[in-house]
């Protein structure tokens, strides 16, 4: 054959087989995957650019969590004061909605911040280390139960003063009424080495020996009052008749209304008051309550803490 012929003929055939044995076979299982496409939801698809870049895995996309809803409840500490204004006080936390009871003890257990234990010593009798164990509310009647530490130390009144903030604490829930105490899973009978009788459930009753004169418990420390202001508690001063006063920012006298108890002059009745009042702009205010003397009308059995002041309306 021709040279001429050959290379015209031939070498293009040589090419073309050659050019076959390289090309993949027809099996599909024996060919790389073809890429493919993943996207979160919500986003649009977009193309792979190369072989090289993976996939998005939608498994590694961070859920977005919950929030748990919030329930502001109230713990009680000790004011420190003269005699007659000293005592309990209440002041507000935020706990989780879905337990408030439990939240609330948590949250008293933990005691009173930097700032609320400063110049007007907010304490907690409660000793550091007490945990709580369990709860159980039923029949009205809570049962709690709290670790060995809670009855340690010494001191009539530090004793008294812890049981009242565990009783006041719980007992702000309506269905609460009473609390009997257990340590480490036994029930108490006599607290602690001072030889406190707990031989029947708790009541409020039975912490008034630790309130001041004039107990505001609305509003509560450091909350808003607001406008006007409802100012409720409890007192025991002569002939039922106190005053309650506001002070704005500047320490101005901007209300002073008089107040009356339910119950007077050796024993204690409620008081629930509305104070109306003025001022310009959301504030930190005094809110003070106070007892005239009968020798000379100078305040005596005074209490008194910041509370947020706004504007009616």
């Amino acid at each position: 054959m021709d040279r001429r012929v050959w290379v015209r003929f031939v070498v293009p055939l040589l090419i073309a087989a050659l050019a076959g044995a390289c090309e993949p076979s027809g099996d599909a299982g024996s060919r790389p995957p073809a890429p493919t496409s993943s996207t979160v939801p919500g986003e649009s698809a977009a193309p792979i650019a190369g072989s090289a870049t993976p996939s998005a895995d939608v498994s590694l996309v961070p859920a977005t969590p919950t929030p748990t809803p919030a329930i502001t409840v109230k713990v009680y500490f000790y004011l420190g004061g003269e005699p007659g204004s000293d005592g309990l006080v209440p002041l507000e936390r935020n706990v989780a909605a879905d337990d408030p009871v439990t939240g609330a003890m948590n949250a008293l257990l933990g005691g009173p911040s930097v700032s609320e234990a400063g110049d007007r010593t907010i304490t907690s009798a409660i000793p550091d280390g007490s945990r709580l164990l369990g709860l159980r509310v039923a029949d009205g009647v809570a049962t709690v139960d709290l670790s060995r530490d809670y009855e340690s130390g010494g001191g009539s009144l530090s004793m008294f003063v812890r049981l009242g903030q565990v009783v006041y604490t719980l007992t702000q829930f309506p269905e609460i009424t009473a609390v009997v105490f257990s340590v480490e899973g036994q029930r108490v009978s006599v607290f602690s080495g001072e030889g406190i009788a707990l031989d029947s459930a708790q009541t409020r009753a039975d912490g008034e020996g630790i309130l001041p004169a004039i107990f505001v418990d609305q509003p509560a420390y450091g909350a808003m009052l607001g406008n006007p202001g409802r100012v409720a508690g409890t007192a025991n001063v002569f002939e039922a008749q106190f005053r309650v006063t506001l002070l704005d920012a500047a320490g101005a006298t901007i209300a002073d209304v008089p107040a009356t108890a339910s119950c007077g002059t050796g024993c204690r009745g409620t008081f629930d008051a509305s104070v109306p009042y003025t001022v310009d702009r959301a504030q930190t205010g005094t809110l003070r309550v106070w007892d005239g003397s009968m020798k000379d009308g100078r305040p005596v059995d005074v209490r008194e803490y910041p509370v947020g002041l706004v504007p009616a309306g």
